[in-house]
């Protein structure tokens, strides 16, 4: 898992820096990640003829998927730019809903759901109209995302996630100052991958 998160981190901070500059590598991975993450999620938890998948059965096909998913966001430029905002979209609302949710907590899970899938698209379809400028800002911050959640991992284990998973499940959740410095730094390196992009390598 070191060796992932050292990888992930490493993916991440090529994403942030040169994601313009690399677009049909970065359309590959946002296709792969989305695609992979999805089908992943859907066949662990569902079962088939009769009997649950395995966790290596899943990751199999969730991988498989997702290299035909990465594919068609690198054949397709209007279907990887879709997938990027839409990428940019779930990160932007589910740290959002992380932040919000202990404070004000929605009344249904629904609200949560439509919220995040409400600016999820949003994203996807303002780049389509600004492919540049959201290719640029989604790439910094998911790419920042990456950086700061592999190394997160590296520093404490798995603590940001877990936090940021139990406040979107409304569940008492609490983080060491490690965690809150990487938080606090996620908006600070998003901001600056974007900078560095715009003004350098795109």
């Amino acid at each position: 898992p070191a060796a992932l998160c050292a990888l992930g981190a490493l993916l991440g901070l090529g994403c942030g820096c040169f994601g313009y500059r690399c677009f049909k590598t970065v359309m590959f991975l946002s296709g792969l990640l989305f695609g992979s993450a999805v089908i992943f999620l859907l066949c662990y938890q569902q079962r088939v003829l009769e009997s649950a998948l395995s966790l290596e059965a899943s990751a199999g096909i969730a991988l498989g998927i997702g290299l035909l998913c990465g594919l068609l966001t690198v054949l397709l430029r209007s279907v990887g730019l879709f997938t990027t905002g839409l990428l940019l979209g779930l990160v932007v609302a589910t740290a959002v809903l992380a932040t919000v949710s202990p404070a004000q907590p929605p009344a249904s899970p629904w609200v949560a759901a439509g919220v995040a899938l409400g600016l999820a698209l949003l994203c996807a379809l303002a780049a389509l109209r600004w492919p540049r400028a959201l290719t640029v800002l989604g790439t910094g911050v998911v790419g920042a995302a990456a950086v700061v959640v592999c190394a997160d991992y590296l520093a404490e284990g798995p603590a940001l996630v877990g936090f940021v998973v139990a406040r979107l499940r409304r569940a008492p959740g609490a983080m060491c100052w490690p965690g809150w410095a990487l938080l606090g730094a996620w908006p600070a390196l998003s901001a600056l991958a974007v900078v560095v992009q715009w003004k350098v390598t795109a």
